[in-house]
Parts: structure tokens; C-alpha cells; sequence
């Protein structure tokens, strides 16, 4: 099979809420330079946009964004206005909220409750949208989120919100959430070489309430950008992951979404970048099949790496 070729729909698809999203999406957070945000070097606008709308003819429908996902130069919300409205009719964009930048992109004190409404807003106008599909909280070391959480439900019964997520929580937290409203999605760090307990853990109860888990920097590994996809634990972590991308003719960072999105069908893969050739490869890895021994050796790896 031609990579170039293979749509995101290869790795089958979720329902969050009443929305089917493939399961293999993308992240926006690189378009605007590195994983610091602030820091780095933007990709070119324009290319920017083609990844974007080339992301949608490879049936990408779910885009992950943020209002603090800027640069000096970018914004990420902006590119996607830009790129991709009028927006197709299966596309969900999911957003989130609670953390703050100021102007100069440095992080302040995270908003108040009463004061995410606003970053809602600041959400749909940057989106050019009336309502948001998705909203995810994301904790900023709070011990509750009840509040913070309620008044993303007010904005969800106005009609400014169709769906909630939570984001860098643990179980304690999802049970607390669902007790004031219904969740769709977990967005939380998690890879190969980044085990938790407590990740682990929300990942197994999302399985089995059928609540979406979306982890991000999935692909985060030591030496990724220069192409080693080296694990943290070094050795024959990374010996190991370079063996079965090799078997298969493929990346390690695509072998990396690959183990991820086996985790469970339940499981969403957003990997973000602002090249398209990276992009081609991180859709092509939703239609990579690893066998359960190959698995089987990346999960000793994952168990092992705290």
C-alpha cells in the first residue's frame, strides 16, 4: 500500500458524544513553532495551511487546538480559520481551556471559573464559529475540579459548548467531573516511554466507561527530532522500537503511534507537526498493524520505564 495514499479512516473510528471522529488526528500545537510554545521557529505560513487542508483530503476530521497555542508570529486558531472554513460538516475541533499567556507569551495564573466563559469566546471568534464541538479542562495542579468544571457545563447547556473533556487528571478527577456533567474525552501525556500509574489507570476506566482517552506528546521520545526515536530508558528500549519499525518498513515515531493507538479502541492519536511529509507518515501509521509479540515487547518497555 502507497503511505501517500492511506486516509486517516485506517485507523478506524471513535464517537465522541454524537460526533465519529477517526481515530488518528491532529494536533495544532506545532504549527506555531516548538513544544514550548513560545520558543522556536514557526513553520512557514503557508505551509502551515497546506498541512492543514492536505490533512483534511487524508480524512482527518478531528483537529485538536487551543487559544494559548501561539507564537509572535502564529496563531494556531487563526491557520485553521485561515486554512479550513467554511469548515467541513464532519469536522470536530476540539479546544481547550484554563491555562493563560500573556501577550508575551509568558504563562500566568490559571483563569478563575468565572472567567472561562471568556476563553471560550476568545475560542470561537479566533475559530469564527458559533458554538465549540469540544472543550476540554485542563488542570493546572488544582486538587478539585468542580468549579472550574461547572461553569463548562453552564456554557454547555447555553448552547456556547456541545461536548466536555477533562485534561492532565487523574481517576479521582473524571469521577468528579462525571458527577456534574458527561464526559467524552481524557486528553492526557502519555507514550511509549512515559508511563504512569495513574495514567494507566484513567486510561483502563475510560475503556471501560467508553469515555475517549487522547494522549498527547505521544511522540515525545528523547532524540525524535533527530530521528533516532530513542526511548528515556535508553538501551534496548530504543533497540527494541528500531527493531519493529524496521520489520515493517516504517519510522519509529510511526511504530510509536502505532503501539498507542493499540492500546484500545477507545484510544485517539493526535500527533502534530508543520510538515507534510511527517503528516503523510503519521496518518499512513493509523493503518499499521502490530503483531501481539511485537506489542508484547513494546509494553515491557512502557511498564518498565519509571
Amino acid at each position: 500500500m502507497n503511505p501517500k495514499t492511506i486516509k486517516a479512516s485506517a485507523a478506524g473510528t471513535w464517537e465522541l458524544g454524537d460526533l465519529t471522529v477517526n481515530r488518528l488526528g491532529f494536533g495544532a500545537m506545532r504549527l506555531t513553532g516548538s513544544a514550548a510554545f513560545h520558543l522556536g521557529t514557526p513553520s512557514n505560513r503557508e505551509q502551515s495551511i497546506g498541512v492543514l487542508r492536505r490533512a483534511i483530503e487524508l480524512g482527518v476530521n478531528h483537529i485538536d487546538t487551543a487559544a494559548f497555542y501561539f507564537s509572535s508570529l502564529r496563531s494556531a486558531n487563526e491557520l485553521i480559520n485561515r486554512a479550513l472554513a467554511p469548515y467541513p460538516e464532519d469536522l470536530v475541533i476540539a479546544t481547550k481551556v484554563g491555562p493563560r499567556r500573556d501577550a508575551s507569551g509568558e504563562w500566568t495564573a490559571p483563569a478563575r471559573p468565572d472567567e472561562l466563559r471568556g476563553q471560550v469566546e476568545e475560542n470561537l471568534r479566533q475559530l469564527g464559529r458559533d458554538h465549540l464541538d469540544l472543550v476540554n479542562l485542563r488542570l493546572m495542579g488544582q486538587e478539585s475540579l468542580a468549579e472550574h468544571f461547572g461553569a463548562l457545563s453552564e456554557l454547555r447547556e447555553a448552547g456556547l459548548v456541545r461536548h466536555l473533556g477533562i485534561s492532565g487528571v487523574k481517576a479521582v478527577h473524571l469521577a468528579e467531573a462525571q458527577a456534574i456533567a458527561p464526559v467524552v474525552c481524557v486528553q492526557n501525556r502519555y507514550g511509549l516511554d512515559t508511563p504512569s500509574a495513574d495514567t494507566d489507570d484513567v486510561l483502563r476506566i475510560c475503556g471501560e466507561r467508553g469515555i475517549a482517552f487522547v494522549p498527547f506528546f505521544a511522540l515525545a521520545g528523547q532524540g525524535r527530532e533527530q530521528g533516532a526515536g530513542a526511548t528515556r530508558s535508553g538501551g534496548s528500549a530504543a533497540d527494541e522500537l528500531l527493531a519493529v519499525a524496521h520489520a515493517h518498513g516504517v519510522t519509529a515515531a510511526q511504530v510509536r503511534l502505532a503501539w498507542t493507538l493499540h492500546q484500545g479502541s477507545h484510544v485517539l492519536a493526535i500527533p502534530g507537526t508543520g510538515n507534510p511529509d511527517h503528516l503523510t507518515e503519521n496518518v499512513a501509521a493509523g493503518a499499521l498493524r502490530l503483531s501481539p509479540d511485537e506489542i508484547a515487547r513494546l509494553d515491557s518497555h512502557h511498564t518498565g520505564a519509571e
